[in-house]
C-alpha cells in the first residue's frame, strides 16, 4: 500500500545562488559578503570559494533538463541580489535580470513552477562594508538603511520577473544570516557582536516586512508570498526546571525571534528580558512590527536535524545571544549524517504539528530538507547513497504523518538539486542528489535522484 500525497501536491528541490551558479565575475556582478568572506584566509575549509562552484550559470539548461527529468514540480533557486543590483542601490543590472529572466523560461517550458528567494545570505559587499572612496556608509544588517535597500531590490525584481515567478520568497533563514554571520561569525561577513546580531535579526524582519509590502503592490494578485524559516526543534535533555528554561530561551532566540513579529506583530517578552544585558531594542521603532507583520500566503521550514539542550554553558563565540550563558547543547542519539547531524525525522513531525496549532490557516511548505553523505562516482560511473534514500524516505513520511494529522504542508523541496559550494565547509559536504564532478563539471544523478523521480511519479512512497 503507498503513502500518497494530496492532489496537487508540490514536489521541489532546491538551490541558492552563490552555492551554484558560479560566474562570479561576469555580466556586472559584483561582490557579495560571500566572495569577500570566502576569500578571507581561515573562513572557509581548503580556502574554497563560490567563483565557479557548480558552474550553473553556464549550465543552467542541462539543470533545467534534469529537472525535468526528475518530474519535478517545482524549483525553488535564490536570486543574487550583487548580480541584479550590483552595489545594493541603484538601478538594475539588465544582464543579471536577463539569466534570470531565461532560467525562469526554461522551467515554464519545461512544466515547472519558479519559486524565487530574494536573500539567501549574498548581502552585496557594499552595504556591509561602503564603497571604496568612503563616502557611502553601510554596516550591513545591523543597520536599518540595508532593509530600506533590500525593499528597493525587491521592487527591481519583482518589475523584471513577476509575470514569471509563482511564488516569492523574501529571505532563507534570517537566522542564519543574524546569528551566524554576526553573532559566532562562522558564516559572512564573520563578525561576532551579540547586539550586531540582534539588531540584525530585527532588521531581517523589516526587511522581510517592507519586501512583502513592495511585492503586493507590484505583482499579479495570484503570486505567493512567503518566508522561510529554519526553525529549531528543540528539546529538553529532562524534565528539571533548569533544562525547560534552558530550551525555552533557545526557542525564544531560534524560533519566536521571528515567528512572533512575523504573525503576531510583537516581540516575545521573554526574548526581551532575556537579552536585556545585551541590548534594551530601542531600536525596534514604532510601526516595525505592523510592517513586518503583513500578512503572507505560507511559511517555508527547513528542518535537517532536532537538538536536545540543558542548562549549563554554550561555546564561545556563540550565535545564542542571551542563552550562551545558560544553555549547552548534546548529542543527539541515533545515526548522523557527514555533518555530524543526527537523522531523527520525528523533529520535523513535531515542528508541523506544533506549526498547526500556534498559526492555524497558515499553510506550510517544507522547503529545504537533505543530507551530507560521502558520496563517490563508482568505476562504472554510478553513485550510490543509500544512506541518503533512507533519510529522504523518513522525512517525507514523518511529513505524512503531519497530513494526516491535519497539518495544511503543500509541497515539499528536496535540499539539494546540486552538489554545490557548502558554506564554510566549501566543496567538502555534498547534498545533492546530483553528483557534481567539480573539475569536469560532469553531472551524474545519483540513486537518490532515480528514487525521488519514482516517488513523484507515483504521488507517495512505497509502504
Amino acid at each position: 500500500m503507498n503513502a500518497l500525497f494530496p492532489a496537487g501536491f508540490r514536489w521541489g528541490s532546491a538551490t541558492a545562488a552563490y552555492q551554484i551558479e558560479g560566474a562570479a565575475h561576469e555580466d556586472g556582478r559584483t561582490p557579495s559578503i560571500w566572495d569577500t568572506f570566502s576569500r578571507t584566509p581561515g573562513k572557509v575549509r581548503n580556502g574554497d570559494t563560490g567563483d565557479i562552484a557548480a558552474d550553473h550559470y553556464h549550465r543552467m539548461r542541462e539543470d533545467v533538463a534534469l529537472m525535468r527529468e526528475m518530474r519535478l514540480t517545482d524549483y525553488r533557486f535564490s536570486v543574487s541580489w550583487s548580480r541584479i543590483q550590483p552595489t545594493g542601490r541603484g538601478p538594475a543590472n539588465q544582464k543579471g535580470l536577463d539569466f534570470y529572466r531565461a532560467l525562469s523560461d526554461e522551467l515554464l517550458e519545461a512544466g515547472i513552477r519558479p519559486v524565487a528567494t530574494l536573500y539567501h545570505w549574498d548581502l552585496p559587499q557594499e552595504l556591509e562594508t561602503g564603497d571604496a572612496s568612503g563616502s557611502t556608509a553601510a554596516g550591513g544588517w545591523p543597520e536599518r538603511s540595508t532593509a530600506e535597500r533590500f525593499a528597493e531590490y525587491a521592487g527591481l525584481a519583482a518589475e523584471a520577473l513577476g509575470d514569471r515567478i509563482a511564488t516569492w520568497t523574501t529571505l532563507n533563514e534570517p537566522w542564519c544570516a543574524a546569528f551566524l554571520g554576526y553573532g559566532s561569525g562562522v558564516h559572512a561577513p564573520g563578525r561576532t557582536d551579540d547586539r550586531a546580531a540582534l539588531r540584525a535579526a530585527h532588521h531581517l524582519n523589516l526587511a522581510h516586512g517592507l519586501a512583502v509590502r513592495v511585492l503586493r503592490e507590484t505583482v499579479p494578485s495570484s503570486t505567493e508570498l512567503s518566508l522561510t524559516l529554519n526553525l529549531h526543534a528543540v528539546r529538553a535533555l529532562s524534565d528539571a526546571p533548569e533544562d525547560v528554561d534552558a530550551a525555552r530561551r533557545i526557542d525564544a532566540v531560534g524560533n519566536r525571534i521571528f515567528l512572533d513579529p512575523v504573525f503576531h506583530g510583537r516581540l516575545p517578552d521573554d526574548l526581551v528580558e532575556d537579552t536585556r544585558h545585551v541590548t534594551d531594542w530601542s531600536f525596534v521603532r514604532d510601526g516595525d512590527l505592523e510592517t513586518i507583520s503583513a500578512p503572507i500566503d505560507s511559511l517555508g521550514i527547513n528542518y535537517y536535524s532536532p537538538s536536545v539542550v540543558a542548562a549549563g554553558t554554550s561555546e564561545t563565540p556563540s550565535p545564542w545571544p542571551g542563552a550562551a550563558d545558560r544553555v549547552r547543547f548534546l548529542p543527539a542519539p541515533g545515526p548522523r549524517t557527514a555533518m555530524d547531524w543526527p537523522v531523527d525525522a520525528t523533529g520535523l513531525h513535531e515542528l508541523l504539528v506544533r506549526l498547526r496549532d500556534e498559526l492555524p490557516g497558515v499553510p506550510l511548505l517544507i522547503t529545504e530538507n537533505g543530507a551530507a553523505y560521502d558520496d563517490y562516482a563508482d568505476p562504472e560511473g554510478r553513485v550510490h547513497d543509500p544512506e541518503r534514500v533512507a533519510y529522504l524516505d523518513a522525512h517525507l513520511a514523518a511529513t505524512h504523518r503531519a497530513i494526516a494529522d491535519g497539518v495544511d504542508v503543500r509541497g515539499y523541496f528536496l535540499w539539494s538539486l546540486l552538489d554545490n559550494f557548502e558554506w564554510a565547509y566549501g566543496y567538502g559536504k555534498r547534498f545533492g542528489i546530483v553528483h557534481v564532478d567539480f573539475a569536469s563539471q560532469r553531472r551524474t544523478p545519483k540513486d537518490s535522484a532515480r528514487w525521488y523521480a519514482e516517488v513523484i511519479a507515483r504521488g507517495g512512497l512505497l509502504r
